[in-house]
């Protein structure tokens, strides 16, 4: 039992410092052949900060542990929304720009409301058990990828953030910089190389745990799986409210939520379909509830305040100690 807890705590330090070794040497690559900042910070520090996620549902689907998979994304969702915002407005009061309460926002709900539809295709029950998220739906919710990222980036090409056909012609005329191209390489082969270990390390201890002690996957997906493949949004967030700069800290979680939805369950239900065990409504309804507060929240004043910040901390807390009342 105790070596599999130090495989637990190996395995996410693994897995978080995978992902951080990944997202760093794709970052410094990019900016080497003149890759705009924004296009890095959509497409690679966002994929970096769900690849733990990803990684770890892949790898428990693949050993027939949906349940952990399917249990990591909801539990990080839930997480970020209501623990990660929560301890980020307490630190400091959210300011939250209009735009993403009018778009961000709205995004996410629409996330995971296709996400509870697609878990209740089997419409003959009102329960979750024996229900699948199968390939089709690994599709539907790529799909959702799809338009979000060129939703997100049309938006930020009318917003100016975007280079423009000049810039972009200038950075081609730019003498790309190749010298640290194989440090660069060495760090993404090393970034996959800890998630993919640490991932089955950690896959696995968890799975010795909830056997062990007849806890269902399920929960140890929604809590400890959940809790540190988090990890990095929560630091990110927590140290971004510090230092004022709010729009980064509610930008991180409301886009890992949508990447968790439609990109992790999308590309771990085509490679493997997911059979759902011990997932309950309860919890597809706070992933909806929560992200719903936080959207009511930003709504009201465009600012999440500290006593809202305590609030999203309280009924964090009010789920994790209905989910242990459960055991």
């Amino acid at each position: 039992m105790l070596i599999n807890i130090v495989y637990i705590i190996v395995g996410v330090a693994l897995v978080l410092w995978g992902a951080d070794r990944l997202t760093e040497g794709a970052s410094s690559l990019a900016r080497g052949l003149h890759v705009p900042e924004i296009v890095i910070g959509l497409t690679i520090v966002a994929a970096g900060t769900s690849a733990p996620e990803l990684f770890v549902s892949m790898v428990s689907a693949f050993k027939g542990t949906s349940d952990l998979a399917v249990g990591n994304v909801l539990g990080s969702n839930i997480f970020n929304t209501m623990l990660i915002v929560g301890c980020s407005a307490v630190v400091a009061p959210m300011a939250v720009a209009p735009s993403t309460v009018k778009k961000d926002i709205p995004f996410a709900v629409m996330a995971s409301f296709l996400l509870f539809m697609l878990c209740f295709d089997d419409m003959d029950s009102p329960h979750l058990w024996g229900n699948e998220i199968s390939r089709s739906d690994g599709i539907i919710l790529l799909i959702g990828f799809l338009i979000f990222m060129i939703y997100t980036f049309q938006s930020a090409k009318k917003e100016g953030l975007m280079p423009t056909e000049e810039e972009l012609e200038e950075n081609s005329e730019l003498p790309k910089d190749y010298s640290k191209l194989w440090r660069n390489l060495s760090f993404i082969v090393l970034g996959l190389a800890c998630l993919i270990i640490g991932s089955n390390l950690f896959v696995d201890a968890a799975s010795y745990v909830a056997y062990r002690y007849g806890v269902r996957q399920s929960v140890v997906g929604l809590t400890i799986v959940a809790g540190g493949t988090s990890l990095p949004e929560l630091a990110t967030s927590v140290v971004a409210a510090y230092k004022g700069r709010s729009a980064i800290a509610i930008g991180n979680v409301l886009g890992s939520n949508v990447f968790n939805i439609l990109l992790v369950l999308g590309m771990t239900a085509v490679v493997h379909p997911m059979r759902i065990m011990g997932i309950t409504i309860v919890d597809l309804m706070m992933m909806m509830v929560s992200v719903g507060i936080l959207w009511l929240f930003a709504y009201t004043k465009y600012s999440v305040s500290r006593r809202e910040g305590v609030l999203l901390i309280l009924g964090f807390l009010a789920y994790m100690g209905w989910l242990l009342y459960l055991l």
